[in-house]
């Protein structure tokens, strides 16, 4: 390899690694918001943050790492001719077209990895991802509750509450359970309380208690005391046990005509292609002259990604109904960006050295 690769690649490298980790860490923000709304609403137990948080951030790579690579060869490329590096590239023979091989080395790894991301870690990182919810959901000790304190059930479908709890969280003592059934609201309190799972499903052994059910603001309650009563915890019905395309993995999807199945696949194929296509589409988009404003570009790369990545969300969604035909996919998209890319790498890449006049 020259030495005028190794050195464009080292710069390639540090300004895409540099620009991929600022990225994630904006991702990992807007992941950490949503994250917290969920955990305060009752669907995530608190005790699965830390996991929650790095499995969805492997949900976003496809997105964030060909915006990452694509911004900083932008960046990078647009410094050197800010700083008149080009120019000298251009005066040894070595135009923009020059540039293509050494950023091929950084955009086929990046493509790869965005592959592995997109066929392979982010469905598996999903289908963990839900695993582990419904999971602590059938654990009470998992899920928060804690003596002493109010714990809305998963779903916000009743409030818990218990003085005592043993360490493995399934004896309590001095139990109270609010739960709503249509117009109606239950009230169960019990001396003890045992937590046992079968066939799948939470139960709770009441024993000493009394119920009370009835509408609120009528006189027409019913009061029960009882020895001993079975009460079935209410399943999480959240979206997070529902299994979908998104959740398959993509040998799965292969094998399935279904139109939101094909879809899937055509979207995880998609976001290795576009990575490339970016890439390539960065060495002529990143020319700037002198004196330009330094931020234009990314504002012109920020309106290029947009548009491709909205365009490919909207032929997602027309393959996902079956208004679009599931051969089509979709490439209808990917081989107009690449010929515009080859025609805009060859237009820019004729950069010769002026022509000297002979006296």
């Amino acid at each position: 390899m020259l030495t005028v690769d190794r050195y464009l690649l080292r710069e390639f490298a540090m300004s895409v690694a540099a620009t991929t980790i600022v990225l994630l860490f904006v991702a990992m923000s807007a992941v950490v918001a949503d994250l917290l709304a969920e955990i305060a609403g009752g669907k995530v137990p608190v005790s699965l943050l830390v996991s929650q948080l790095g499995l969805r951030v492997l949900r976003w790579l496809p997105l964030v790492l060909p915006l990452g690579l694509f911004l900083g060869l932008l960046l990078c490329i647009g410094r050197m001719y800010r700083d008149s590096e080009m120019a000298v590239l251009a005066s040894v023979g070595r135009g923009p077209r020059e540039l293509l091989r050494p950023m091929l080395w950084i955009a086929l790894p990046a493509a790869i990895l965005v592959a592995i991301s997109s066929l392979w870690a982010g469905p598996w990182a999903q289908h963990t991802a839900r695993a582990m919810i419904a999971d602590a959901n059938r654990s009470l000790i998992i899920a928060g509750l804690e003596a002493g304190r109010f714990r809305e059930l998963p779903g916000g479908q009743g409030i818990l509450y218990v003085t005592e709890l043993s360490p493995d969280g399934s004896h309590m003592k001095n139990v109270f359970l609010q739960s709503d059934r249509k117009a109606k609201m239950d009230v169960v309190t019990a001396r003890e309380g045992l937590l046992f799972v079968d066939a799948g499903q939470r139960y709770l052994r009441l024993t000493d208690g009394m119920r009370v059910e009835g509408v609120p603001g009528q006189k027409d309650y019913r009061v029960m005391h009882y020895r001993r009563n079975e009460i079935r915890l209410p399943a999480d019905t959240a979206a997070n046990t529902v299994q979908d395309a998104t959740t398959a993995g993509s040998l799965e999807l292969l094998g399935n005509p279904k139109p939101d199945t094909r879809a899937e696949l055509h979207w995880r194929i998609a976001t290795p292609i576009a990575a490339l296509l970016l890439a390539i589409l960065a060495i002529p988009l990143a020319r700037a002259e002198p004196r330009q404003p330094r931020y234009w570009l990314l504002m012109m790369a920020l309106t290029v990604y947009v548009l491709y990545t909205a365009l490919l969300l909207i032929g997602r969604g027309l393959l996902a109904t079956g208004k679009l035909s599931s051969w089509a996919g979709l490439w209808w998209l990917h081989l107009p960006m690449l010929a515009l890319a080859l025609w805009m790498l060859h237009r820019d890449g004729g950069l010769r050295m002026p022509r000297t006049v002979r006296t």
